[in-house]
């Protein structure tokens, strides 16, 4: 599979069998996609933390209720701490943002690349995934999403429409 191809391939599903859980190997090749992503001044100021256990899906399922989301046999949550990150001097932007999508996104299409599922959630309760007591204390996190494979007969939709490619590129 092309570059190209894996990026238009990957879509964000939301259906999940419970049953059917992600291999080890696989599980730790998307990790380590996130481990060697690119962070502002190299601080990576990340943690990953993968979810598998019953009592700890249990918790983390508390910040988004939604039944697909339930069903996910692995949540993976992107977490770091502000104070880690790089500061530009000029205006203190924080790259922790910017640093923890890169990894999110290094991670997603390395699922996609082994054949699992995920759908990129940020519309999760940052209070009550904080309460579950599984971060570290002062990190925030920007993204959740569930690992897992469809249930059997689902079929993926495609590419969603775009805008046009001269719309949202400009040569200069």
């Amino acid at each position: 599979m092309t570059f190209k191809d894996l990026i238009t391939k990957r879509e964000s599903i939301r259906n999940y069998d419970a049953e059917r859980k992600v291999d080890q190997a696989s599980l730790t090749r998307i990790l380590e996609a996130g481990w060697v992503a690119p962070s502002a001044a190299n601080r990576q100021p990340w943690k990953f933390y993968l979810v598998s256990t019953k009592e700890n899906l249990d918790k983390v399922r508390t910040c988004y209720d939604r039944a697909w989301f339930h069903e996910a046999p692995h949540v993976l949550i992107v977490a770091g701490k502000r104070k880690e990150a790089w500061e530009r001097k000029y205006d203190g932007y924080n790259a922790l943002e910017t640093d923890l999508t890169i990894a999110m996104d290094h991670m997603i299409l390395a699922a996609e690349s082994e054949g699992v599922s995920t759908c990129w959630i940020a519309a999760f309760d940052p209070e009550k995934l904080i309460r579950t007591g599984i971060l570290d204390d002062h990190e925030e996190v920007f993204a959740i999403t569930p690992l897992g494979y469809p249930k059997q007969g689902f079929a993926k939709k495609g590419l969603k429409a775009r805008k046009p490619f001269y719309e949202v590129v400009r040569f200069v």
